[in-house]
């Protein structure tokens, strides 16, 4: 085993990394895949020294006696900071476990595990499982596949491109924004208890629709959807496509918005063109209301977007 303390910027190379654990206070953590040598770039440190540990290809950087259990124990995570960069192969499975810092993983298609207490999230091109925990800590995903799951407080959750095979989240008071596909057969399950919740799918889904709120309002883009009989309906219900997939949503009080990516067309020539979507793609930030909650203007037609997911 190799062992280091490290107090002072230090650049660290590793014939061989297979798995990678990673605690922090504050500061800033940022994973990034290499098909070069694997490498650990602490550029600060302030506070107590790092601790770093290469075993059996396990690539260790913590504080002493410092566990994910025991992060809310420091309370004060300012005095404790270090900002490190670790490149590690692709495949490289990843657990990463933050206080107040923030966390970038990029480009790893292995299991990725991220813990936050109040530090951010950033997860790009990421492949495999994602599970991903926090307290107050937004997390912001785009071009990610596979499975994603989250919990928390009351951090919300960005997801935008890529492909997922299921979705599983859960907030008490953090919004859920996802502009995705879906796998063939796709999953979503969000449940929150006073947040928002906005997902927007492709075209021609592939599921079985479930949509609930106990007090806020439902809005469904996708007109074989069915809504309830209330003026401001609180649920929308029905079957896309062959209905392999399950995409099912239920708040307290927060409002739900369904909505639909426009079909694929030729790009059209001239700056600025594009659909929402590819917007989307840019900003990573989806635009939930855009779409759908604009009232019709007084005894004026109603836009077909607006009454898709309602019923008279």
């Amino acid at each position: 085993m190799s062992h280091w303390t490290v107090d002072a910027p230090t650049r660290l190379a590793f014939d061989d990394v297979t798995a990678l654990k990673v605690r922090a206070i504050a500061g800033s953590v940022a994973i990034l895949a290499t098909s070069k040598t694997p490498s650990l770039d602490i550029t600060r440190v302030s506070g107590q020294p790092l601790t770093v540990t290469h075993e059996g290809g396990v690539l260790t950087v913590s504080y002493e006696d410092l566990s994910w259990d025991g992060l809310l124990e420091w309370l004060r995570p300012q005095s404790h900071s270090a900002e490190m960069t670790v490149t590690v192969p692709r495949d490289c499975p990843a657990q990463v476990g933050v206080v107040a810092a923030a966390a970038v993983v990029s480009g790893v298609t292995a299991r990725t595990s991220v813990k936050s207490v109040s530090g951010a999230v950033t997860l790009d091109c990421l492949g495999g499982s994602i599970d991903a925990h926090t307290v107050g800590g937004d997390v912001e995903a785009q071009n990610v596949s596979g499975e994603v799951t989250f919990n928390s407080v009351s951090g919300d959750l960005t997801l935008a491109g890529g492909s997922l095979d299921r979705l599983d989240a859960k907030t008490v008071s953090g919004t859920v924004t996802a502009d995705v596909h879906l796998g063939t057969p796709g999953n979503v399950r969000v449940a929150t208890v006073s947040s928002d919740v906005a997902l927007r799918l492709p075209a021609e889904p592939d599921a079985r629709v479930s949509l609930r709120s106990a007090s806020g309002r439902v809005l469904s883009e996708f007109g074989r959807l069915r809504g309830g009989q209330s003026p401001a309906p609180r649920s929308v219900n029905g079957t896309l496509g062959a209905g392999t997939g399950h995409i099912s949503v239920t708040t307290l009080s927060g409002r739900v918005t369904l909505l639909r990516r426009a079909p694929r067309t030729a790009a059209p020539d001239g700056p600025g063109a594009g659909d929402g979507a590819d917007q989307a793609g840019r900003t990573g930030r989806p635009d939930p209301w855009a779409a759908a909650t604009d009232p019709p203007p007084p005894g004026g037609p109603r836009d077909d977007a607006q009454t898709k997911g309602e019923t008279r």
